[in-house]
């Protein structure tokens, strides 16, 4: 796609449909009781790729969860227990703020033990026994690694490839060019839960889900368990659905008038994005109420599942979102940010997520929807081997971006594989590297997009989530669909 945005006058459809036909249709349909009033509805155009999956769930663990303690397991490391690290393990390392005047790096084997998964013979931590359980349907890689050390250079440089603000997000770029299924509900949804982690307040920026310099419907709206879901969401005292019908009628056939004497494609934008929270009045009450799912279903995702905000609730919603047609849903769980703590800690948070995101998996392969749903569970970096702070009881881990560990379900990924190998440290990548942009690719080419053609011009630039880099890990598909 090579929109031009250095001209200001093309329409709309000009910016959006790409010459590969992947793109929407714009101002399509009237509605309303005037004439004025346009939605942006949108026709999923062919895509570049048989596509694999129509929607992503991705369950972003904030903080960097330890491969150590969960994914990676080293039984070696217990009889190196509070030896120093080899210096020639740590060679070229660049230490964070944190360890930066560390003089001795002991080695910390886990406290936690690992079981053996009896389907695929594959190692996990006993903190994870509902994700075994569905283990025969993750693919786990290993071996993902990036250059970012710290959290938000890290976390903005996996939503949105790159270190520096201002790029789009990824669900961005999945609602640009793909659209929604859903006539009343947004592309791109997202939640966060506050987890029972060391950094449970830990601040996320509005930007990891932005739009960055597309068109800013496909930003990602953010359903808050307190007041209104959506901010604004409710009418104002004295204002009734009648009367906000009539202003948005109104407003929308000065706005169109506007339109058509500029050609704005942001003025198409804002009438899109009005008749859609009208929309969302209805629909978003209907998406939050838990009282049509059955008790065994609630009993699937956990006590907490009846808490709003809290990961359990959000698994469930995510299922609700993508049954109704929402394209990319973002969860984000606080809370694994452990230099210290983490034999206290970590055990919270595996409580906090392990039932629901397996009930998560299981319930979407009930309902016959995994195969078409990606599901992405994954930090911005892992932890290091060394104890941070030297041998201590409750000891903790500093950042690691030389490799940790992601799992991908469904969506065309070959379930109870692993893939990618890291040495007996699990400090350094030994088989299969996998990069941040190659992890970008190969979800959008689960979608059916060639990550090398969604691009977007902006300053004279064309523009894409992978910036100059990225290749889709074959190795972890299964085969093409006929």
């Amino acid at each position: 796609m090579n929109p031009q945005l250095a001209d200001p006058q093309p329409s709309r459809r000009d910016w959006l449909v790409s010459s590969g036909g992947l793109g929407v249709a714009a101002l399509a349909s009237l509605l309303g009781t005037s004439g004025a009033t346009r939605a942006d509805t949108r026709q999923l155009a062919a895509p570049h790729l048989a596509p694999r999956a129509k929607r992503v769930i991705y369950l972003f663990q904030s903080g960097g969860p330890s491969q150590l303690e969960l994914l990676d397991y080293k039984p070696g490391l217990k009889e190196l227990h509070g030896s120093e690290l080899p210096d020639s393990i740590r060679r070229g390392q660049r230490l964070t703020g944190m360890t930066s005047g560390q003089k001795s790096f002991p080695v910390i084997s886990s406290k936690f033990g690992f079981e053996q998964c009896a389907e695929t013979g594959h190692w996990i931590s006993e903190l994870l026994p509902q994700t075994r359980r569905v283990l025969k349907e993750l693919c786990v890689i290993r071996s993902v690694h990036t250059e970012a050390i710290n959290h938000d250079p890290a976390i903005t440089f996996i939503q949105t490839g790159s270190q520096q603000p201002g790029r789009p997000s990824i669900g961005a770029w999945a609602s640009y060019g793909l659209g929604s299924e859903a006539a009343d509900l947004p592309a791109f949804v997202v939640m966060i839960s506050h987890g029972s982690g060391a950094d449970a307040n830990q601040g996320l920026l509005d930007r990891l889900w932005g739009s960055g310099f597309l068109p800013s419907s496909h930003q990602g709206v953010k359903l808050r368990s307190q007041g209104d879901p959506v901010l604004f969401l409710s009418d104002p005292p004295g204002i009734d659905r009648r009367l906000r019908r009539r202003q948005l009628d109104v407003i929308a056939g000065l706005n169109g008038e506007k339109l058509r004497a500029t050609n704005d494609p942001e003025i198409s934008t804002r009438i899109a994005q009005y008749e859609l929270a009208f929309k969302m009045q209805t629909s978003v009450p209907d998406l939050i109420d838990l009282s049509g799912e059955s008790e065994a279903v609630l009993g699937m995702y956990g006590d907490e599942v009846r808490r709003p905000g809290s990961f359990a609730a959000n698994c469930l919603l995510a299922r609700r979102l993508v049954e109704r047609g929402v394209r990319f849903v973002q969860l984000y769980h606080r809370g694994w940010d452990q230099h210290g703590g983490l034999a206290t800690n970590m055990p919270k948070q595996c409580r906090d997520v392990d039932q629901p995101q397996a009930a998560l998996i299981e319930d979407l392969r009930q309902r016959g929807m995994l195969d078409e749903t990606l599901v992405v569970w994954g930090g911005e970096f892992g932890r290091t081997v060394y104890g941070q702070g030297g041998v201590q009881a409750d000891y903790g881990r500093d950042h690691h971006g030389r490799n940790f560990c992601l799992w991908m379900a469904g969506g065309g990924i070959q379930g109870g594989l692993v893939h990618g190998a890291t040495d007996d440290f699990s400090y350094n990548i030994v088989e299969n590297p996998v990069h941040i942009h190659d992890i970008q690719a190969t979800l959008l080419h689960c979608l059916g997009i060639d990550h090398t053609q969604l691009t977007y011009r902006f300053q004279g630039r064309d523009f894409r989530l992978t910036d100059v880099h990225g290749s889709v890990v074959r190795e972890i598909l299964k085969s093409p669909p006929v």
